[in-house]
């Protein structure tokens, strides 16, 4: 994570018996940090929250169908810090809706290329 080779782009958070964890990111170690242990980049890492808002998590996850992401990833005073945050899925009728949109820049895309010919 020093080095600036972390990536959280396809990791998500889940809870298990109250506690949380990392699942997914892909965060390399130093090649100075030890010449005799290999360790695995994309193991899972277990979160520490503070009891209020790992109750606030729980419940937006169990009831009401949300689910953790994390968001960034940073220094502070020392400690790396894992911003999460809580994401709801899409409807069916919102995919929809992305799906025509990005049908239409790839056409459009295709008759400005036409135009120019």
């Amino acid at each position: 994570m020093r080095a600036g080779k972390a990536q959280n782009r396809r990791a998500y958070v889940y809870l298990k018996s109250g506690e949380a964890y990392l699942f997914g990111a892909h965060i390399n170690a130093l090649n100075s940090a030890s010449t005799h242990v290999d360790t695995d980049p994309t193991r899972t890492r277990k979160l520490l929250l503070t009891g209020a808002s790992s109750i606030h998590m729980v419940g937006a996850v169990e009831r009401r169908g949300y689910t953790i992401v994390p968001l960034e990833l940073y220094w502070k005073a020392g400690r790396a810090k894992l911003e999460i945050g809580l994401a709801k899925g899409k409807k069916q009728h919102d995919k929809r809706a992305n799906e025509k949109d990005r049908d239409w820049q790839r056409d459009k895309g295709r008759i400005m290329k036409a135009a120019r010919r």
